[in-house]
C-alpha cells in the first residue's frame, strides 16, 4: 500500500508540474513556436487567387512562388502566370527578422517594364495586387513587432486552439490588434481577426484544408474577407514542394524582371 501511495504521489507531482508548465507558456512563446514551425529550408507552391467583389464578380489569377530561409531571415519571389493582363508581374521580398529594419520589397510590372520599390509605409497599408492581403501580410513578420497575450483556449471543429491577442507596436500599422486561433497540434492558425484603429473588425482570415505534405504541416486554402468593404480573396495552394534546389542568388531583381529563377 505504501508503494502504491508513493507512485500516486509521484504521478500527481508530475501532473501538477506539467500543468504548471503549460500555464506559464506566454502568448509570445506560442507565437514564436508558430514562427519556428518546421516548413523546410526552401519551398515552392502554385497558387490560384480568386478576387471576389461585393457583387460576387470573380477575377482569377495564377501564381507560382519560391521561398528560402536564410538564418532567421526569409526571401520570397513570386511570378504571375495568368491572366494575360498580369502575366509576367513579379514580386520579390527580403524579410528581415531584425526589429526596426524595414523589409526590402520590389514589384515588377511588365506592361511598364519597370520595377517599383515598395516603401516601408506602403508595405503596412497598401493591398497586394488588388487582393485583401497587404504587402505586410505577404512577408514574414517578426514576433516582437507585436505584444502578444494568451487570452484563453478553445476547441474549434474538434481541434484544441490557443487564442492569442497581438497588439502592434507600430502606430503606422493598418490594424490596432489581431486575434489568432492557433491549432495546438500543428501550430497553424485556423482563424485571424484584424481590428482597425477604432477597434472595429476590419478583416477576417480563415485557413482550412490543413494537412501534412512531405512531413510538413500546411494550410492549402486561405480566405481573407474585408468585412467593411465586402471584398474577398480566396487562395488555393497546389503542388507544394519542400527543400527544393534553389539558392540565395535565385532571389534577385534581375530574376524578378526576367520572369523566372
Amino acid at each position: 500500500m505504501k508503494h502504491l501511495k508513493f507512485r500516486i504521489m509521484i504521478f500527481l507531482t508530475l501532473f501538477a508540474a506539467i500543468g504548471a508548465s503549460a500555464q506559464t507558456q506566454s502568448g509570445r512563446d506560442i507565437m514564436q513556436n508558430v514562427k519556428d514551425r518546421p516548413d523546410g529550408d526552401t519551398r515552392y507552391s502554385e497558387m490560384t487567387m480568386k478576387l471576389i467583389n461585393k457583387r460576387n464578380r470573380v477575377r482569377e489569377r495564377k501564381v507560382k512562388s519560391y521561398s528560402m530561409d536564410i538564418g532567421k531571415d526569409k526571401k520570397t519571389i513570386m511570378f504571375f502566370q495568368y491572366p494575360g493582363d498580369v502575366k509576367g508581374t513579379g514580386f520579390l521580398t527580403w524579410d528581415y527578422n531584425e526589429i526596426g529594419k524595414d523589409d526590402d520589397k520590389w514589384l515588377y510590372l511588365p506592361a511598364m517594364k519597370k520595377t517599383r520599390r515598395i516603401s516601408g509605409s506602403s508595405a503596412k497599408k497598401d493591398y497586394f495586387m488588388g487582393t485583401d492581403f497587404t504587402y505586410d501580410d505577404m512577408g514574414s513578420r517578426s514576433v516582437d513587432e507585436d505584444i502578444h497575450k494568451l487570452i484563453k483556449e478553445e476547441t474549434i471543429e474538434g481541434h484544441k486552439c490557443w487564442i492569442v491577442e497581438s497588439t502592434s507596436k507600430d502606430k503606422q500599422d493598418i490594424f490596432s490588434k489581431k486575434i489568432t486561433w492557433i491549432r495546438q497540434d500543428c501550430l497553424i492558425a485556423l482563424k485571424v481577426e484584424y481590428h482597425d484603429k477604432l477597434g472595429k473588425l476590419h478583416r477576417k482570415l480563415l485557413l482550412s484544408d490543413i494537412k501534412k505534405v512531405d512531413g510538413f504541416w500546411q494550410a492549402h486554402k486561405l480566405h481573407m474577407s474585408n468585412v467593411q468593404t465586402m471584398h474577398q480573396t480566396e487562395i488555393t495552394i497546389a503542388n507544394p514542394k519542400f527543400n527544393i534546389d534553389v539558392n540565395e542568388e535565385s532571389f534577385t531583381v534581375s530574376n524578378l524582371e526576367r520572369g523566372d529563377i
